[in-house]
């Protein structure tokens, strides 16, 4: 007598393997992004182009890596998270290659400011606010943590890479390189990202059927206004907006394109300025991962005021910090910046849903498009500061000051009353078909 043999179960939910290739379509978008820290020199020594004129370019590209974000969010309730991702790892791809083509700064402004703009902010932090909501109700803040760190962290890994080849082949490799590395990811994304946990038979991890919600079919574009129109006549919007706004102008405004040419003012070669924003991005793995395990469990609020008041102090004393080599001070300052680098993310994003429930992805892009405008302001306005002045220093005090802003805004949100829990069941194993659609 043969013995019938119960059904093999899925051990991993389905949920880490969407997570998973979100984290990897995060890196790859971020490849491009670590390319314009590495050549603002390289684009001057070669074109004569003024700072100003390629500082222009990178705040247009921050700022509609922003502004797309609510309309990214809007296109994936309409047409799923898979085809939006392809299709802006495509432009993203498109942008980069282009640019080893340019003759004039507006090409500069075209390739590497609208189009990779636009690519890479299809897949900004909407894509984070959009996994997390559908496929997770609970470890929600440590995957938001994660999926973050790997948008913030692969631009600033790649970037000694990036400077390697700049400098020893030019910087159209370069380019080249990260076209690569978003065309790379395109495979990945189009055989194991799923839209919905109901798509592959599951409920989201942590939750019942009730927590998939049911898919918007409205214009994306009317669905990303009114989620703006609603959220304007709410305080906590303006707060979060206000806060997230220096945000970005602290890390991806100011640090991120002009960290590396300043420390080149004080004698610090490329190579070793590139390296130590790469550290910043190992560190913001850690940072970030820990912040969203925080926010699991701390009133976010706190968690605000403390980042946003240390990395005022960090940039206050970061201009007495260069010098032509690589000291201790500098190394703390690179540690302690990078665990504080983007750990302000999730604990946004838990105030957006315990504010706007179901309407959180969509308003936290019109966040995040906050978050961008800050950083196209800053990076500008740094670019423009260091060619008056002849130093970045007015721009790190500036910078230092709005952040002790930021962590006023954070603390004056008003708490919301915490309903009581419920419990929720365990998510129900697919079945062995279900499990092969998965792979196939």
């Amino acid at each position: 007598m043969t013995s019938v043999l119960p059904p093999r179960t899925r051990r991993v939910h389905p949920a880490w393997w969407v997570a998973a290739v979100t984290f990897l379509a995060l890196i790859g978008a971020a490849a491009f992004r670590a390319v314009p820290g590495v050549l603002i020199d390289p684009l001057h020594e070669e074109f004569g182009w003024s700072l100003s004129t390629i500082s222009l370019a990178v705040a247009i590209n921050l700022a509609l890596y922003g502004l797309t974000a609510p309309f990214a969010a809007a296109l994936m309730e309409r047409f799923g998270i898979r085809r939006v991702v392809v299709a802006a790892l495509l432009v993203v791809a498109l942008g980069s290659g282009l640019t080893v083509f340019m003759t004039a700064s507006w090409q500069l402004v075209l390739c590497w400011g609208v189009l990779v703009g636009l690519g890479t902010g299809s897949m900004a932090m909407s894509l984070v606010a959009t996994v997390t909501g559908r496929w997770f109700v609970a470890r929600r803040g440590l995957v938001s943590g994660i999926l973050t760190a790997a948008g913030a962290t692969g631009q600033l890994i790649f970037l000694p890479v990036v400077a390697a080849i700049s400098e020893r082949a030019g910087w159209r490799p370069a380019a080249l390189g990260t076209t690569v590395a978003a065309l790379a990811v395109v495979p990945f994304v189009a055989w194991l990202l799923r839209d919905r946990p109901r798509d592959l038979g599951v409920t989201p991890y942590g939750g019942t059927a009730a927590d998939d919600a049911d898919p918007v079919h409205g214009n994306p574009a009317r669905t990303a206004i009114r989620g703006l129109t609603g959220a304007v006549r709410t305080p906590v919007f303006w707060l979060l907006a206000g806060g997230f706004m220096i945000c970005g102008a602290s890390t991806n405004g100011i640090v991120q394109p002009h960290f590396i040419s300043a420390a080149h003012d004080h004698g610090m070669p490329v190579t070793t300025a590139a390296g130590l924003l790469a550290v910043v991005g190992v560190f913001d793995v850690a940072g970030t991962i820990f912040s969203g395990w925080l926010t699991d469990r701390t009133d976010p609020r706190v968690l605000l005021l403390t980042y946003y008041a240390l990395r005022g102090l960090s940039l206050f004393l970061l201009p007495q910090l260069f010098g032509t080599d690589i000291r201790v001070s500098m190394i703390a300052f690179i540690v302690f910046y990078g665990l504080d680098w983007v750990a302000t993310v999730p604990p946004t994003l838990a105030l957006c849903r315990q504010y706007f429930g179901t309407r959180a992805p969509v308003v936290f892009g019109w966040v995040f498009a906050s978050h961008q405008i800050g950083a196209a302001l800053a990076a500008f306005g740094a670019g423009v500061i260091r060619e008056v002045t002849g130093s970045y220093d007015g721009a790190w005090y500036g910078a230092a000051v709005l952040c002790v802003f930021a962590a006023a805004l954070s603390i004056s949100i008003r708490r919301r009353p915490t309903p009581p829990a419920t419990p929720t069941t365990m998510p129900v194993e697919p079945t062995p078909a279900a499990a092969a659609e998965a792979h196939g």
